[in-house]
């Protein structure tokens, strides 16, 4: 990673990417229900291997996902919760201003309806 940090739109665009593949969604929900893990206990539970759980670890922790610590040999992940919040918070925003807008059309509708009795 250079050190930057992106901005928001980006954020959402990798965290949306990393959770358009299920293996990384299974990695994320494994490492929330255990709290941490190595990528080698990881690949126990998938039908993947070790490898592969790395390469995975490796897009999840770019968009913020996952982060990883080295404790001896291993490096043991857990879930970052930030930038799935973020972008929790941001389709949220994008569902609220579709309910609006639908709001209005079914206003402008109703209104129609009357006015042509």
């Amino acid at each position: 990673m250079t050190g930057e940090r992106p901005g928001p739109g980006e954020a959402v665009d990798g965290v949306l990417v990393a959770l358009a593949d299920p293996t990384r969604r299974q990695l994320l929900d494994l490492l929330a229900a255990k709290g941490e893990a190595t990528a080698t206990t990881l690949a126990e539970r998938l039908p993947v291997s070790r490898q592969a759980v790395v390469k995975h670890l490796a897009v999840l922790d770019a968009a913020g996902l996952v982060s990883g610590r080295r404790a001896g040999r291993e490096v043991r992940y857990a879930v970052r919760p930030a930038a799935l919040d973020a972008t929790a918070r941001w389709m949220a925003a994008l569902a609220a201003d579709w309910d609006r807008r639908l709001a209005n059309i079914k206003r402008v509708a109703e209104a129609t309806e009357r006015d042509l009795r």
